[in-house]
């Protein structure tokens, strides 16, 4: 992937990996659009880099991903560039109350929605590039999140069949496989211990540069490599 003079869309831009990914792509003189569902964030992350082109939808609801296409379609028919980075994590127990409730949500913006937008965007001419953010869970999934940890294997296993056959479209498809980072993902304060979002995007930068299709950092760096004995070690570890 080049990493300049593209027009790109970053799903859950205003956040986290997101907003990381959002500044970075600016820096490198790109064109940089993000979407999400919270308008006030969208309106700061503007306020701060007031060349990002923002589109509030909420990519849970058919119609919110539809609407997105369209004005894409319409306003940016250049785009070349799709990053699926938008994702919710829902610490939960299958005997909770709310747990279907919660799954099905994780479900739709997990999986549905990347799916749908895959779909809708290979209708554009110009695109060149798709990125998936899948997870480090997806290789060793932690119990306290069951269904996030399944939507990202689920993300991972879609990614490897779709850089096979989109290759011969010379669509270019590349999986992001961050591991734990300090960000607010499935609630304040619960990564506030790990890595910051910035070291993440220094390392898969330099990933991308090299033309890297599977990008990893620290801990899924490592899972990537490790045998099925150490993954279990590392189950067992992460879920005593």
């Amino acid at each position: 992937m080049q990493l300049n003079n593209n027009k790109i869309l970053i799903t859950g831009g205003g956040s986290g990996i997101g907003l990381g990914l959002s500044e970075r792509f600016l820096n490198e003189g790109n064109t940089v659009i993000i979407c999400g569902r919270r308008a006030d964030v969208l309106a700061e992350v503007k306020a701060q880099y007031p060349a990002v082109i923002t589109f509030t939808c909420d990519l849970e609801l058919e119609s919110g991903r539809m609407a997105l296409y369209e004005w894409v379609r319409a306003e940016h028919n250049d785009l070349n560039v799709l990053i699926n980075n938008a994702g919710v994590q829902k610490w939960v127990d299958v005997a909770d109350d709310h747990f279907y409730e919660n799954a099905k949500q994780e479900i739709a913006i997990n999986i549905e929605a990347p799916l749908h937008l895959i779909f809708l965007f290979l209708k554009l001419n110009s695109l060149t590039t798709i990125i998936n953010v899948s997870s480090g869970l997806s290789y060793v999934p932690l119990v306290k999140v069951p269904v996030y940890s399944a939507t990202k294997s689920f993300m991972r296993s879609f990614t490897t069949s779709i850089q096979k056959t989109l290759a011969a479209r010379n669509i270019e498809v590349i999986e992001m496989i961050p591991p734990a980072l300090n960000t607010d993902l499935g609630g304040k304060g619960l990564h506030d211990a790990y890595p910051p979002v910035s070291e993440f995007i220094d390392s898969i930068f330099q990933q991308l540069k090299n033309g890297d299709n599977k990008l990893t950092f620290g801990m899924s760096a490592m899972m990537a490599k490790a045998s099925a004995d150490d993954l279990q070690n590392v189950f067992n570890r992460m879920n005593p």
